[in-house]
């Protein structure tokens, strides 16, 4: 292991290690702002998005912002970016094996009710009917912001820049702990997703596995929303 890899690996590392802070930052800031006495941790945990404008504008600018750096690091690595997101040859593939993770991961996603019984009246009671702004906010901040770059964080740095430092698997274990940490408020639901993702990283060699995945399952919880608000 030479220098080039330790320093790559090194900034694979701040490049998410800024963008979890950053967003769970946030997440943890607005629950704190709305804590009062007699509140369970899921009760703090329902107010991490409850300004949901402000939390998808923050969710897109610090994707968005971190974006740049992490393409000029693959660019100066010699690994093209869009080679590792798609090959044209096992695309149909690809895009099948994605679209079923996302609905695996969605019906992961139903153990959330469950979880969420445990909520006294303390909790967010939810955000009610939405403006068709803040729909289309929701459906480009999660379906395809954070499908799209959290991917590239979480999944394609650990892999390509930190397999070396510390070997494949234990990397995207590492990483997938930041992504959890990230989405703190769902009490694990992140990594548990995110593991299966890994998988369906690893078996096609493609970001766009985890990518629709991702994506897919955060549209499908919008549509999910919308359909049960």
């Amino acid at each position: 292991m030479n220098n080039a890899t330790n320093h790559n690996a090194e900034k694979a590392i701040r490049i998410t290690t800024a963008l979890t802070f950053i967003v769970a930052g946030y997440e943890v800031f607005r629950s704190c702002q709305n804590y009062r006495s007699g509140m369970n941790l899921l009760d703090i945990a329902s107010f991490a998005n409850a300004d949901l404008n402000t939390y998808c504008l923050v969710l897109i600018l610090s994707n968005i912002i971190l974006l740049p750096r992490t393409i000029l690091l693959y660019k100066n690595s010699g690994i093209s970016l869009k080679d590792e997101i798609f090959n044209k040859g096992s695309l149909k593939k690809d895009i099948v094996l994605g679209v079923t993770l996302a609905v695996i991961s969605s019906l992961i996603s139903l153990l959330s009710i469950v979880v969420n019984k445990g909520r006294t009246s303390l909790a967010f009671e939810g955000w009610g009917s939405l403006s068709v702004s803040e729909i289309l906010l929701m459906v480009v901040s999660l379906g395809f912001v954070s499908g799209i770059c959290k991917e590239i964080y979480f999944r394609g740095l650990a892999k390509n820049f930190c397999g070396n430092a510390f070997g494949e698997i234990a990397a995207l274990l590492l990483f997938n702990v930041m992504f959890g940490m990230l989405d703190w408020f769902n009490i694990g639901h992140s990594f548990i997703v995110g593991l299966l993702w890994i998988w369906g990283y690893r078996k096609s060699k493609h970001l766009i596995v985890p990518m629709i995945a991702h994506g897919g399952m955060n549209l499908i919880s919008v549509v999910y929303f919308l359909i049960t608000v």
